[in-house]
């Protein structure tokens, strides 16, 4: 519970205080309105007194009395009505409120730390020290208790507007003062007409109001005298006769108004009367404005009259007391059973106008400080001399009174040990007594005479006897079943039982409970209830027993039942704040407790009319359930907070209490949304309208994820149009692919390097069209004059309900700069202004569905250079009606129709962009600390006018074969105002493309009038016969073989120049790759403008075509040297090449079979020079999974030239000419590897030192003996039907044939897998296991030359053959031994000298070999050593000698060779690859 300034003590000694009755002459009033105060108002603050009173007691005992008060009020003859008292007590908690601008209290309790503004705090807890230590150490001190000033102020007027009661003297009146002037002209008269007055009051039956305690009350006259205007002989000149007629202790001369009307510059005399003054103004707000007030009091409290209400009621002997009216009568308006805090709560600022001017009026402005002492002396005197020994002596009258009748042998007091000690009798208990409370005692009872005894001792603090008395009367009134007597005595013995010093006796609770208990629920009496608690509940409080004390307030605030014909709300909020007082103070705080009864009091004011004290207890309260997860709770705080803050005209607050419901993640309904958003968007614009020139504040709703935002610079791209493709550039739609950034991040670098002469940029940084939180931001952005910026922005609407956003734009500042110039001039700031500069899009109507999120996409149009800065979006908020149907559609279906009906509230506002940059992780410091980089995708640099270039693909192919070559178009178009030049193409697989050589025209026919030609380039071939048809081509036309990047390759633009508008078609070929499966193509387009610019050097255009293929032709080829050292022609070193072609197409590509066209050559070495067919068949078909093999003859080239020589071998009617384009293109194309590691090995070898070098040189020419370097060309048709026609399709594959012997494919990634599977195996693989195709089965290239040349290299250095007679007839008979003569030809296959040992000797001495060599022998000599010069043939005279006939293999000769000029020999038997069979006859 909230804790009080004064102690406990104190405020029960303050609520009941002896009250003086005060009768004033008109005069006497008017000589006091000269300080705009009546009489009472002048004595109240020095009514209590600052000296201690001693009295003496029944038994003669001297009893001291300390910090007595007294109370001095008007004679107010109606008791106030119920009415008045609710308005009354309202008005006082209304005007107290916190102090503001004080600093907040800080409770900490637990985990919580509560701010609670107040005026003054003090703890008066057991373990409370000192203040300064619980304000500098809350770490040990865990809570503290602020005063709640509204609860004082409405305790303190609750307990002086009870009304008077039968069953209890405490607001009785003990005395009366008579007041009159010494200006009047018999103030003795005046005098006898005021006790005349009095005594009718008090004893006709007239008068049942004011109560008085005895009939003989004492009369205390008082003779006021003006200092200033009066005679003061005359004033002790009637003093004196009024001493002689009253005697010296009942009357009092008091001289006052020292000074004049003029107030003194010189001295400031203190104003104690304003702290009781600013209270009496309550009760007179709703009274008529601007008039003469009468004031007469009611006990502590003063209240104003119009003199014009005085008016109409007759005066009696010159007196101006209108006994008729209590000043807290209401009007005949206002005076119903039921009261609406509404009808008398006054805005704040008339409440302060009000508040303002009254305590601007001066109080005491002609009395001096002797008169305040005067005053205060007056009081004193009339308090010793008249009041006290009145009091005394009437307690001793009443003691009397009570001994005689009770027939008692000894005083009430000295009797009360016996009364104790007896036996007693036991107590019924409340359920059992019946219900009489409407019992009545006469006056003269004796039970009610113990009761006075008893007030009147409690009022002189005289608590023991106090307590004897109560503790008497309350039996015999529980004896007579008077339970409304025997509640007013429990409820007093329990309050005089704790303030008894020195603490006697516990403070007995249970007194209190049963008298609380009897009020409300026998007597139904719910004012004198609320007394008890308020009583008690400070007793149990300042004991530390806050559980109790909680438990007594709420008790009563569970009464629904009306009090004095109001309802309780007001009453309940006090007590459930003060409960949760209680329950912050207590040794292990409740917070949680705390906080749910500061909401019950909350919501308890808000019914009672209390905007701003319910508004205070649901803050506090929210610092208890803020972030603890309890969303339905907060939005219920908040959502209160806001109506009462629009209540209160705090329309900032309102407005930020209804944000918080709308940002957290609510838990809500979405109707109950919608009525928090409803009234969210009814108060801002309440707010918006009061400060229209205001900047745009910021909205809520709908969430903005600023990180997610993204920058697109450019057009949008163009839809298909037919068969025309756009280029698919980048666009918003496309996802973020890191992998993808990379590729084309590194093509872009590959073409600058390319277009800056192979010079790598060390400050490159790419070009970036889209800016999102995976890009590099941290550089400024460069947008294009006259070009669109497009801001994605992502919007998320976390309600249930949808939002409708209208003329949704964006917000931005701009700094125009010249760019072109190195002078920029002045920079002007323009802030969403300027539409010459920027043009912005205004989007009308943007719907987010509940919990939707949904991107809005925003453009702005640059019109000049400069910097632009994107700072945020600017937007109505509204929503939709809930159920509205839009032209007999459901609105669900509306909602993506493109118009909405909005429901009539929507506000504008703004919300800013702010995006945090990426966390810095590099240095040190940065990772020992947080820090971020800039993002500035949001602060692009507007450039000036740069070419735009548009690529359109014509019938660009989606699905082709393997292989498959078709002819499409590409048309280039620019749409800017700038002529580009330099244009360029960049991608990884330029094997699948090609724009033609140089001799390509470039301006063909359009595409339709070549759409069934064939894309190679073809003579119609007039012989039959099947030989090689020879041209020749240079890689260099062909852009290969150059040294340059394969991938780069330039666009043959007229004149190297695109003019703005202009476009061109070049024609472009595309060849589907080897690997089956879909493959995507990158196109990276490079150009820039003829003028060059600081800013911005070159601009790219991407697309990404998509191809998928599926499988046409395999094709396997083996190269084997031929025994024939010379053909029929004469000419030198040949080969025979194998080549197999199997039809794996599958039938759902639809192809009806494969025709092999032509085989194509290419080598600078070797060109195929026939055909050997074995069928006469010379049209090569192939069906579904047929193979067919061809058998060719390769001859070694006789100029040996740098250019390639093609050979076609033709098996049609046409020949393709392959050195041309696109047949040439793609085979150069398809090879970059091979010109890689050529050049690669050059340049290792010119690196190597000369012994080393040798050394490789002479490894690399044994190993060249074994290289063959033949390229094989396979063209190929495919017939196909579709839709019912037949079309012709057209290839061509490729095989590089490397070595001898060693077979070559055209999937090199898988050959490995098909040399150990076998041909059938890998495919049943495949078909099984299709994802296989995504894997590379690369190995990377080895460039390293071995230290020693394999055996296989070897013997292929020297190439041998023998000659002789296939069939020799002999006769043995004639001579026993057959001599055969037998030539070996050798051929050196190297560039170098080598040395050759022939060795006829047997070594083998197997019997399989014996008998596969038969028993023949060589005649002369078994070694010969030989030189062969390069490329030398040599022949060799040699003889076999035979004893019979047979079968034999001549081929048991062995070959050794070694390089002439090495040291080191590396020998090894150069065997015969075919047995050398000879057959001897005998004749």
């Amino acid at each position: 519970m909230a804790q009080r300034v004064q102690s406990v003590q104190e405020f029960l000694q303050d609520s009941f205080v002896p009250l003086v009755a005060a009768l004033c002459s008109e005069e006497a009033e008017r000589v006091t309105r000269r300080n705009n105060l009546g009489f009472c108002e002048l004595v109240k603050p020095f009514c209590r007194l600052t000296s201690e009173v001693h009295m003496r007691d029944p038994n003669n005992q001297l009893h001291i009395i300390k910090n007595l008060k007294i109370a001095v009020n008007n004679i107010i003859t109606q008791p106030p009505q119920p009415g008045a008292i609710r308005k009354l007590l309202n008005d006082v908690v209304t005007v107290s409120q916190p102090a503001e601008g004080l600093v907040a209290n800080v409770i900490t309790a637990g985990d919580y730390d509560l701010n609670i503004s107040d005026r003054s705090v003090k703890a008066s807890v057991p373990w409370y020290s000192s203040w300064k230590d619980t304000l500098m150490g809350l770490n040990t001190c865990t809570f503290y208790s602020a005063t709640t000033p509204w609860f004082e102020a409405y305790r303190e007027s609750f307990l002086q507007s009870m009304p008077a009661s039968d069953h209890e003297f405490l607001n009785h009146y003990v005395a009366c003062m008579l007041v009159v002037s010494s200006s009047e002209p018999e103030p003795v008269e005046q005098f006898l007409k005021l006790s005349q007055e009095q005594h009718r009051i008090q004893h006709s039956n007239e008068y049942s109001y004011p109560k008085w305690f005895i009939p003989n009350t004492l009369k205390y006259y008082v003779l006021l005298h003006d200092v200033s205007v009066g005679e003061e002989q005359r004033a002790d000149s009637v003093y004196e006769e009024m001493k002689q007629r009253y005697g010296t202790q009942g009357c009092y001369l008091l001289k006052i108004n020292s000074r004049g009307s003029n107030r003194g510059a010189d001295e400031q005399i203190p104003d104690p009367w304003s702290q009781y003054l600013q209270k009496s103004n309550i009760q007179v707000q709703d009274c008529c404005d601007d008039g003469l007030y009468t004031v007469i009091s009611s006990k502590n409290t003063d209240h104003f009259i119009p003199l014009d209400e005085l008016g109409n009621d007759s005066k009696v002997d010159g007196l101006s007391n209108n006994f008729k009216t209590h000043p807290l009568q209401l009007d005949h308006t206002s005076d119903s059973g039921c009261f609406d805090g509404s009808d008398y709560l006054k805005s704040n600022a008339s409440l302060h106008e009000s508040k303002k001017s009254n305590t601007g009026t001066p109080h005491g402005m002609c009395l001096t400080l002797t008169d305040h002492d005067r005053i205060r002396q007056f009081i004193q005197e009339f308090t010793f001399r008249g009041l006290l020994p009145h009091i005394e002596k009437t307690i001793r009258q009443l003691n009397d009174q009570l001994i005689s009748r009770k027939g008692l042998s000894r005083s009430l007091f000295s009797a009360t040990k016996k009364w104790f000690s007896g036996s007693k009798v036991p107590e019924k208990s409340i359920n059992e007594l019946k219900s009489t409370s409407g019992l009545l005692y006469p006056p003269e009872a004796p039970e009610l005479q113990i009761r006075k005894m008893a007030d009147l001792c409690f009022l002189v603090q005289h608590y023991e006897l106090a307590y004897s008395c109560y503790h008497t009367a309350k039996k015999d009134f529980l004896n007579d079943q008077a339970m409304l007597y025997a509640a007013g005595a429990l409820e007093m013995a329990a309050v005089s039982a704790f303030l008894q010093p020195g603490a006697p006796r516990p403070y007995p609770a249970h007194y209190m409970d049963t008298a609380i208990q009897t009020y409300r629920d026998i007597c139904k009496n719910m004012l004198l209830a609320e007394r008890c608690v308020l009583l008690s509940a400070e007793i149990l409080k300042s004991q530390s027993k806050y559980s109790e004390a909680a438990a007594l307030l709420i008790r009563l605030t569970t009464e629904q039942s009306a009090w004095m014909g109001m309802d309780s709300d007001l009453r309940s909020a006090l007590l459930l704040e003060q409960a949760a007082h209680c329950f912050i103070n207590m040794k292990s705080p409740m917070v949680r407790k705390f906080a749910f009864h500061m909401i019950l009091a909350g919501h308890r004011y808000s019914k009672a009319g209390q905007k701003k004290h319910a508004l205070r207890c649901y803050c506090q309260a929210m610092q208890v359930y803020k972030g603890k997860g309890w969303s339905l709770a907060e939005d219920h705080i908040n959502f209160t907070i806001g109506r009462q803050s629009v209540t209160l005209r705090q329309l900032e607050n309102a407005v930020s209490a209804f944000r918080h419901i709308l940002i957290n993640d609510s838990k809500q309904t979405a109707a109950q949304q919608g009525a928090f958003l409803r009234e969210y968007l009814y108060v801002y614009r309440n707010v918006s309208q009061l400060s229209p020139d205001e900047p745009l504040p910021q909205l809520p709703l709908p969430y903005i994820n600023s990180s997610a935002t993204r920058v697109f610079f450019g057009h949008d791209r163009r839809p298909a149009e037919g068969e025309k493709q756009a280029a698919t550039h980048i666009s918003l739609d496309q996802e973020y692919d890191s992998e993808y950034s990379q590729q084309w991040k590194e093509l872009e670098e590959q073409v600058v390097a390319v277009a800056n002469k192979s010079i790598v940029l060390s400050n490159f940084q790419p070009t970036q069209y889209c800016l999102n939180k995976y890009s590099d931001n941290s550089r400024f952005p460069l947008g294009v004059v006259e070009e669109p910026i497009t801001v994605e922005v992502a919007f998320r609407n976390p309600l249930k309900v949808p939002l409708l956003l209208t003329d949704l734009s964006l917000l931005w500042k701009f700094q125009p700069k010249d760019f072109s110039s190195s002078d920029n001039g002045e920079t002007k700031e323009l802030i969403t202004s300027g539409k010459d500069m920027i043009g912005a899009e205004v989007i009308s109507e943007f719907l987010i569905n509940s919990e939707e999120t949904k991107m809005a996409r925003l453009k702005l149009f640059p019109h000049q250079t400069g910097e632009l800065h994107i700072l945020g979006v600017v937007y109505n908020l509204g929503t939709i009606q809930g159920t509205t149907v839009l032209d007999g559609i459901d609105s669900s279906v509306g909602m993506q129709a493109g118009k909405y009906i909005p429901n009539g509230t929507s506000v504008r506002g703004r919300q800013d962009l702010e995006i945090q940059g990426p966390r810095l992780n590099n240095t040190k410091e940065e990772k020992t600390s947080i820090k971020y980089g800039p993002d500035r995708r949001l602060d692009p640099i507007i450039t000036e006018e740069m070419p735009l270039l548009e690529v359109f693909f014509i019938n660009f192919p989606t699905g082709l074969l393997c292989g498959e070559i078709q002819k499409t178009y590409v048309e280039f178009m620019n749409v800017s105002k700038c002529p580009l030049t330099r244009l360029k193409v960049v991608s990884k697989r330029p094997e699948c493309f090609t724009y033609g050589g140089s001799s390509t025209i470039l301006t063909p026919l359009s595409p339709s009038t070549s759409e069934h030609c064939s894309a190679y380039k073809t003579v119609v071939k007039h012989s039959t016969s099947v030989c090689s048809l020879m041209s020749s081509a240079s890689s260099v036309d062909f852009g290969a073989g150059t040294g340059n990047q394969t991938e780069v390759i330039d666009v043959p633009l007229p004149d190297s120049v695109l003019l703005p508008g202009a476009s061109v078609q070049l024609p472009m070929w595309i060849r589907g790759p080897d690997e089956e499966g879909v493959h995507e193509i990158h196109f990276l387009f490079y150009y820039e403008s003829i003028k060059k610019h600081s800013k911005m050097c070159h601009r790219v255009l991407r697309h990404t075509a998509v191809i998928c293929t599926s499988r046409s032709l395999t094709v396997r080829a083996t190269a084997y040297r031929s025994n024939a050292l010379e053909n029929e022609k004469g000419e030198g070193d040949n080969m025979l090449v194998f080549v197999d072609v199997e039809n794996i197409n599958t039938s759902e590509a639809g192809v009806k079979e494969f025709h092999i066209v032509q085989v194509s050559s290419n080598s600078k070495n070797w060109k195929l020079q026939e055909s050997i067919n074995l069928s006469e068949d010379k049209d090569i078909k192939l069906a579904n999974r047929e193979k067919g093999k061809l058998c060719l003859k390769a001859v070694r080239c006789k100029d040996l030239l740098d250019n390639y020589t093609f050979a076609d071998i033709i098996f049609g009617n046409e020949q393709i000419i392959s050195s041309t384009s696109p047949c040439a293109d793609f085979f150069f194309r398809s090879l970059p590897s091979e010109f890689k590691r050529t050049q690669t090995q050059h340049t290792m070898h010119a690196s190597q030192g000369t012994a080393k070098q040798s050394l490789d040189s002479a490894i690399r020419l044994i190993q060249k003996c074994s290289e063959v370097d033949l390229n094989i060309i396979v063209l190929w048709k495919a017939y196909v039907v579709e839709d019912n026609k037949q079309l012709i399709l057209e290839g061509q594959h490729h095989v590089v044939l490397h070595t001898v012997g060693k077979e070559a494919f055209s999937f090199p990634q898988k050959q490995g897998f098909k040399k150990i599977l076998g041909n059938s195996d890998w495919e049943d693989l495949e078909q099984e296991s299709p994802e296989m195709v995504l894997f590379n089965f690369f190995r990377p290239e080895s460039t390293s030359v071995p230290a020693k040349p394999s055996p296989d290299h070897l013997s292929n250095l020297i190439k041998t053959s023998l000659h002789y007679p296939e069939t020799y007839n002999h006769s043995f008979h004639q001579k026993s031994l057959c001599v055969v003569p037998v030539i070996l030809l050798l051929s050196n296959c190297s560039q170098a000298d080598v040395d050759v040992i022939i060795d006829l000797r047997h070594k083998t001495t197997s019997p399989e070999t014996l008998e596969i060599h038969g028993s023949f022998t060589w005649l002369g000599q078994t070694q010969y050593k030989l030189q062969l010069k390069s490329l030398e043939v040599s022949s060799l005279q040699l003889k076999a000698c035979f004893v019979h006939t047979g079968v034999y293999n001549l081929g048991t000769l062995r070959v050794f060779a070694k390089l002439s000029d090495q040291v080191t020999l590396f020998e090894t038997s150069q065997q015969n690859s075919m047995p050398a069979l000879i057959i001897i006859n005998s004749i």
